[in-house]
């Protein structure tokens, strides 16, 4: 017995970059508690041994799948566009509900009982297992969404077409490139922007190369300018996108290569 949820994505571009996020966190974060818990189960000494978690490869997608015993929830991308959780199972006893339980000596009573395998036991299946995919969904949407981020280093770093022309993405590594970021970054143009002959003062550059760096991170999207003016600011990416770079280098890969003296 089987019960899906599909999400379904505009493109696939949008779902392959948060699909490598879920897949990577579902392997690596998901413990045996959790799994307990999709499934709506508590773990027993005895039971611990019987869960565990999976990675493959299919036709449609890669799929990561969550067992507990006979029973398991799996997530899977389907053809590039759906994002599918599901939930499955071999014995439906595994899941127990409130229901009427007829004892040996005639009477009956109302108590927590496993799943009867019948026909009639399809809707309040249904409603288990939706629940499972619920908790599973809930669990994977408090994940963090970097794909923006990682759509926007792409957009920085990556050569653009602006007409026919190309323009040349960002290399934050570059000793060139990091006394311009570092220069825009000043905080007296924070306030009044900033013009080619402030830049002139910070970058060793003629004022030609200059308004081709210009024109170059305005199409890249760092900076904007004013209407009908020649001053320019940062945009909210350039200065989220200048401050990690600096940042990088300078707190991070420059230690790190000092400490392997």
């Amino acid at each position: 017995m089987e019960y899906s949820t599909d999400l379904v994505f505009r493109s696939q571009d949008m779902l392959k970059t948060l699909y490598e996020q879920l897949a990577r966190e579902a392997v690596l974060a998901v413990k045996a508690e959790q799994v307990a818990t999709f499934l709506g189960k508590k773990i027993t000494p005895q039971l611990a041994q019987e869960l565990g978690s999976r990675f493959s490869t299919r036709i449609e997608g890669t799929c990561i799948k969550h067992r507990f015993a006979k029973t398991g929830v799996k997530m899977y991308d389907k053809f590039g566009r759906v994002l599918r959780l599901e939930t499955t199972t071999n014995d439906v006893s595994f899941f127990k509900h409130h229901r009427k339980v007829e004892h040996l000596d005639g009477h009956s009573t109302r108590e927590l009982a496993g799943l009867k395998k019948s026909i009639y036991s399809l809707i309040d299946l249904r409603e288990i297992l939706l629940g499972c995919n619920r908790r599973y969904l809930e669990f994977l949407s408090a994940i963090g969404d970097i794909s923006s981020g990682q759509r926007d280093l792409a957009r920085l770093t990556e050569p653009q077409q602006d007409g026919e022309r190309t323009i040349k993405g960002l290399n934050f590594f570059a000793p060139a490139e990091q006394s311009l970021l570092r220069a825009l970054q000043r905080p007296e143009f924070n306030l009044h922007g900033l013009r080619r002959a402030d830049l002139k003062t910070f970058v060793p550059l003629s004022d030609s190369a200059l308004s081709r760096q210009l024109h170059r991170l305005r199409c890249l999207g760092l900076i904007k300018r004013v209407t009908r003016t020649n001053r320019y600011y940062l945009t909210r990416l350039g200065r989220a996108a200048i401050a990690a770079a600096c940042s990088l280098t300078q707190f991070n890969i420059i230690p790190a290569l000092a400490a392997i003296r």
